[in-house]
C-alpha cells in the first residue's frame, strides 16, 4: 500500500555541506526540527557505499515513522525498501520506473516546464519538485523557473509539488498561499550549525507562523 506523504518540509541530503559529524545525526536533527520527508541524495559513491548509507540513514527514518526517499537509484531503493524514489529528466523514464517500483511505492519526478510535469503525471509520478526557483551552489545543471510558470505547472497537473532551488528563510513565504504543497531544502537546513532550529524556523515560516523576510523573485525568467 502506498504511504500517505506529508511533503511540508522536504530535506534533500548532501554531505559536501553537512555540518554534523555523520549524515545520521544531520538527518536525526532535520527531523526533529519537523521535516517531513528525506531524500538520500549521494552523487559521488559507490553502490555499496550509497546501500550501507541508505541503511543507516533509514534506521533513523524509521525510528521516526519519516519516509524515505532514494535519488535516482532505483536499484538502492528496492534494496532497502524505502518509501520510493526521486528522478531527474536525465534519468531512467518515469514510465520505465515506475513499472519497475510497482503500484505501491513514490515515484518523484523534477519538471521545469509546464510539459513535462504533465508527461511525468501520464507516467505515474506521485508528486512534482519544480525549480530551480532560484540560484542554487547544490546543482549545477539547473533549469530557472519563474512564479509564472510554477502556477502554470502548478493549474496544469493535480499531483503535489515540492519548489526547490535556492529556498531559504528570505523566500519561503513566496510560496504559502499558491497551492505549493512543500519546500525541497538542501544548505538552508543540512549546513546550518543548529539544523534543527534551522528546520523549525523555514517550517513556521511556510506554515504561516513565523516572521519572515519573503526577499524579492524575478519573475523575468522562464
Amino acid at each position: 500500500m502506498k504511504p500517505q506523504i506529508d511533503y511540508t518540509l522536504y530535506l534533500c541530503t548532501d554531505r559536501k555541506l553537512m555540518s554534523t559529524s555523520s549524515l545520521s545525526e544531520a538527518v536525526e536533527a532535520a527531523i526533529r526540527g519537523g521535516c517531513t520527508l528525506i531524500q538520500l541524495r549521494e552523487k559521488d559513491c559507490s553502490s555499496r557505499e550509497f546501500y550501507d548509507t541508505a541503511v543507516r540513514v533509514k534506521a533513523v527514518t524509521d525510528r521516526h515513522r519519516i519516509p524515505l526517499i532514494i535519488n535516482d537509484r532505483v536499484d538502492i531503493a528496492l534494496a532497502v525498501d524505502a518509501a520510493g524514489v526521486h528522478i531527474g529528466q536525465s534519468d531512467l523514464p518515469a514510465d520505465a520506473v515506475r513499472r519497475i517500483l510497482g503500484p505501491d511505492k513514490i515515484l518523484g519526478v523534477s519538471a521545469a516546464r509546464v510539459e513535462e510535469a504533465e508527461q511525468a503525471v501520464r507516467d505515474g509520478a506521485d508528486y512534482l519538485g519544480v525549480g530551480a526557483m532560484f540560484a542554487t551552489g547544490t546543482k549545477s545543471d539547473t533549469r530557472a523557473v519563474s512564479m509564472d510558470l510554477l502556477l502554470r505547472i502548478r493549474a496544469a497537473v493535480s499531483v503535489p509539488i515540492v519548489v526547490i532551488g535556492g529556498i531559504g528563510p528570505k523566500n519561503a513565504a513566496l510560496f504559502k498561499n499558491k497551492g505549493i504543497d512543500g519546500l525541497a531544502v538542501v544548505s538552508s537546513v543540512i549546513a546550518q550549525p543548529d539544523i534543527e532550529a534551522a528546520a523549525k524556523n523555514l517550517k513556521r515560516i511556510f506554515c504561516g507562523k513565523g516572521e519572515e523576510d519573503a526577499g524579492g523573485f524575478d519573475n523575468s525568467r522562464q
